[in-house]
């Protein structure tokens, strides 16, 4: 009787512990969220922003990967900041899509836009999990 119980408890701890594993591998394969932000130099014009802001916003009508793209200006009263002020969030369906994003021409292009005048860029990239 100890022993059908032993083996029952083994084979039910695999079980849950395969569906856990599952579980977990399909929110990793899910949509991929990259978060960037910028601090640009204090010598780039409010007019050298908007160019680099702007060919930002080009990037999904270039790069079919991109299934979304929003960004902004830093507003938070909390001063956590650290000199960041332009946040652009690109959403992707999967690691995949930004694996195809990143050595994208187009992408490379903006980056070279950005360069004279990023100071600093901080990159965050998560799966969605809910």
């Amino acid at each position: 009787m100890k022993k059908r119980f032993t083996i029952v408890f083994a084979a039910v701890f695999a079980i849950s512990t395969l569906l856990m594993a599952n579980h977990h591998d399909a929110a990793e394969k899910g949509p991929l969220r990259h978060v960037v932000m910028f601090q640009f130099k204090e010598s780039s014009s409010a007019k050298d922003i908007e160019k680099v802001v702007a060919a930002f916003n080009e990037l999904p009508s270039k790069i079919d990967t991109i299934k979304d793209y929003e960004y902004g200006v830093n507003n938070s009263p909390e001063g956590l900041d650290d000199g960041f002020t332009h946040i652009f969030l690109v959403t992707f369906a999967d690691d995949a899509g930004r694996a195809k994003y990143l050595p994208h021409p187009d992408h490379l292009a903006f980056v070279e836009i950005l360069k004279p005048h990023l100071e600093k860029v901080m990159v965050l990239d998560f799966n969605t999990q809910h």
